[in-house]
Formats: structure tokens, sequence, C-alpha cells
């Protein structure tokens, strides 16, 4: 492994999973977001790699673990911030979000040498992982994102490019408060499941 990419947002209240309000307040699932956010962070850490990047949207915070480049997103749609992430590496890359804290180093240890390109598909129809052994903007341009066919599309850009591709495991990405359930059900130890609990019963049902 060359280099692992994180994707993310600062988590401030009201800029991010606002799918989640209600029915947690802004506050709180800015909160969700953050915690979500220092587990990916602590499994990429805890994965071996060359370089580790977040490309990061705000500034880095508390949350942010040594060992990390961070470099500012760039402009334009999310197709054209994950092509320029890509763009700035050589090499074997895998990129992931901030939505998946279920993620562990396991899942993100893949093995280069009969693959050319690694895809993790996400319940939704997205992909929550993305992997190419040489990095090319252009298969990421263009690609419809947060759609239900968005996974499927950028498939296909890999299938057409006569790519070799691996399979990654379907994730479910948190976007909705039921999502957030399932997702703390799945990973009960982490960082993201503990600031769950320490909400409102009521609130989680």
């Amino acid at each position: 492994m060359s280099t692992l990419l994180v994707i993310a947002k600062e988590p401030l209240p009201g800029r991010v999973k606002t799918r989640l309000t209600p029915p947690f307040t802004a506050a709180e699932a800015a909160g969700l977001a953050e915690a979500a956010l220092a587990d990916t962070l602590d499994a990429v850490a805890r994965t071996p790699a060359e370089r580790r990047v977040l490309v990061l949207e705000g500034r880095p915070g508390p949350w942010l673990p040594p060992g990390f480049e961070v470099v500012p997103q760039a402009a334009g749609g999310l197709d054209e911030r994950l092509a320029a992430a890509f763009g700035r590496c050589a090499g074997p890359t895998l990129l992931i979000g901030m939505d998946t804290p279920q993620v562990t180093p396991q899942l993100l240890t893949v093995d280069w040498s009969q693959y050319d390109a690694w895809f993790g598909p996400a319940v939704d129809g997205g992909f929550w992982a993305l992997g190419l052994a040489a990095p090319d903007p252009a298969l990421l341009r263009g690609v419809p994102m947060s759609v239900p066919v968005t996974g499927a599309v950028q498939y296909e850009r890999l299938r057409a490019a006569g790519l070799r591709i691996g399979r990654l495991p379907v994730l479910r990405d948190v976007d909705t408060a039921e999502d957030a359930r399932l997702v703390a059900v799945d990973a009960p130890a982490g960082a993201f499941a503990g600031r769950l609990a320490r909400l409102a019963p009521a609130v989680r049902r």
C-alpha cells in the first residue's frame, strides 16, 4: 500500500450529517460526525501505509491523530474533489470517506498483486472505498455522486477501463438515525457507538 486517503469535512454543527436532524440536534449530529471521523482515522492510522492523507474541508481539530498529512479539498462537485485527491498521489492508493466508522485495518489492507482497482460498495448504492493502483482522476470525473446509481456508474468506469477489480464487503454509510443505530451495533467498541449511547434513549429509538 502506498497511500491511504480520507476525504472529510470538519465536523461543525449544521455543516455535517444534516440528514440526522431530526431526531438529533445539529450539535448532536456534529458530535456523531466527529466520532465517526475519529474512528475512521484511528483505523487508517493502524493500517500499514507509506502515506496517510486527510483531504479536508475545514480545519483539523483534536480528533486528528499524528502521522497524517492534511491537504485542502479542491473546488467543484464531489467527483472533482475525489479526482483531485487521487491526482495528488502516485502508486497504489485507497480512498475512503468519514461515513463508515465500522471500518477496520483488516478491511483497508488490500492486496494489489492481482488487482488494478478495489471497490467497496455501500448499502445506499454508492461506494465507501475506491482504490486505484495507478491513480487516474479521469476515472472519477463526471460520475454522478450521492445518487442511487453512483456505485454502479463508478464500477462500470473501472470495468470499461479494463481494470482488474477486487471487491470489498458492502458497508453501510451513516446518513440517517437508523443507519447510526445499525452501524453502532456492528462496531460497539468504537467512539461512534459510545457517542450514540450517551444520547437520550428516546432519541435513539
